[in-house]
């Protein structure tokens, strides 16, 4: 796995579910089997509360972005081979904590061990696996592709307080060949057996899914709340050579349409599965096509404008409901900051960026159709600690994804109501109500 340090940012943003029939309204109870909308639990955030930037949070959660997606491109070639790579894609060594911020987070972390920061960092929501149901609370990836959960085998501490899968305990469980793992930079690992079961999200049954019964978790997993990810990304990019949970869902007639909805907000945040929940947005949904070649949300043709003026263009762009922050090239990103009055490089071997607080830019992306404004809110990620700089949430990294490719997670998702279409390969935003 990533240092511990990161490794909670490697699940962060988990997501909860819904999917209501076609003639239901949305709801946001949490009734399993009946309503089918689960609120979304938030937690820590990368401001500190004084207002400061969270430079250490901020270190691991990009570590953790590079781990997760160099390990999506060796998926990538194992199952399609380098021909699905973007122009100058690579998989790169792996990243890992400098050891000083590994030891800072340590220590906040267990200072902070009696507080829950609700703020922005952390969604998470509830499955059931087997029959009978054992449930798990889940973080829910739209940039990864496979689902994992503790089982009884693990007996570390890391596992002793999360919700285990006994295989023995389920009528429906089928053990398979072959053993699950993916390895980060430090060594570590999640890995297990693999096995097909029932699972069920938010009244959703999908039978003989597949997924690892994990029985080896890194450390840092034994403070984390949640158990394990389920990825809601294409098949290609899956370690389990698998369809994903929703991929199955469709195949099965289990939803009315391969379409899936998400809500990032400071309140009743939802994912809604089968369709799109009117209540969180207004207006009509702008679908942008989709490369899905290398097993991601990757919409075409955008460019980002800084104060109404484009910067770049031509770009390529992945939705990931799993990241933290935006990232682009550094080259382009700097271009995008040259363009912003009183902005400045805060780190540049950690590609942040800096501007005046008191005259936030208006940055935003653009497919064809509306600019999508990344709020003054979401843009802002707290000061140097000096009271008019403030640091901003798009960050110059090189993620190995490609030459021109942006990397979008919940800094950019949380302005927009965001939809993801396997049935057209397409994804769309609309307007928050």
């Amino acid at each position: 796995m990533f240092k511990k340090a990161a490794l909670l940012f490697a699940v962060a943003f988990a997501l909860s579910v819904a999917a209501v029939p076609a003639s239901s309204s949305p709801v946001d109870a949490v009734n399993w089997g009946t309503n089918s909308s689960i609120p979304l639990r938030r937690r820590t955030s990368l401001t500190k509360p004084n207002g400061v930037f969270d430079k250490d949070k901020a270190i691991a959660a990009t570590v953790a972005t590079k781990n997760k997606h160099r390990q999506n491109l060796i998926n990538l070639q194992k199952n399609k081979g380098l021909a699905a790579f973007n122009a100058g894609a690579k998989i790169g060594v792996p990243a890992s904590v400098p050891v000083d911020v590994e030891a800072r987070l340590l220590r906040k972390r267990q200072d902070e061990s009696l507080t829950d920061e609700e703020q922005d960092l952390e969604w998470a929501g509830g499955i059931s696996v087997g029959t009978p149901k054992h449930n798990f609370l889940i973080d829910f990836d739209t940039g990864s592709a496979d689902l994992w959960i503790p089982s009884s085998a693990c007996t570390s501490s890391t596992c002793a307080k999360k919700s285990k899968y006994n295989p023995s305990s389920s009528s429906t469980s089928f053990k398979k060949p072959g053993k699950f793992s993916i390895h980060y930079g430090d060594g570590s690992s999640v890995s297990g057996p693999i096995y097909t079961d029932t699972v069920t999200v938010a009244g959703i049954a999908v039978r003989d899914q597949y997924f690892s019964g994990a029985d080896t978790l890194a450390p840092f997993f034994e403070k984390d709340p949640v158990d394990g990810i389920l990825g809601m990304a294409w098949p290609s990019i899956s370690n389990l050579r698998e369809k994903p949970f929703f991929n199955k869902a469709i195949e099965s007639g289990a939803v009315r349409s391969g379409v899936f909805g998400l809500y990032l907000a400071s309140s009743r945040s939802t994912l809604y599965l089968g369709g799109t929940d009117t209540s969180k947005y207004h207006g009509d949904i702008e679908y942008i096509d989709i490369d899905n070649d290398g097993g991601f949300w990757q919409a075409t043709g955008g460019e980002v404008k800084v104060g109404g003026g484009v910067v770049v263009r031509n770009i390529d762009t992945i939705i990931d409901s799993g990241t933290t922050l935006m990232y682009g090239p550094p080259s382009l990103v700097a271009e995008i900051f040259d363009e912003v009055e009183g902005s400045s490089p805060y780190d540049e071997a950690d590609g942040f960026y800096t501007y005046p607080c008191n005259s936030p830019p208006t940055i935003s992306f653009n497919w064809g159709g509306a600019d999508w404004i990344i709020s003054p809110e979401n843009l802002n990620l707290g000061t140097t600690g000096f009271p008019n700089e403030c640091v901003a949430s798009l960050a110059a990294m090189d993620l190995g994804l490609g030459e021109s490719v942006f990397l979008l997670g919940d800094a950019y998702m949380k302005n927009v109501y965001s939809v993801f279409n396997f049935d057209n390969a397409k994804v769309g935003f609309a307007k928050l109500a």
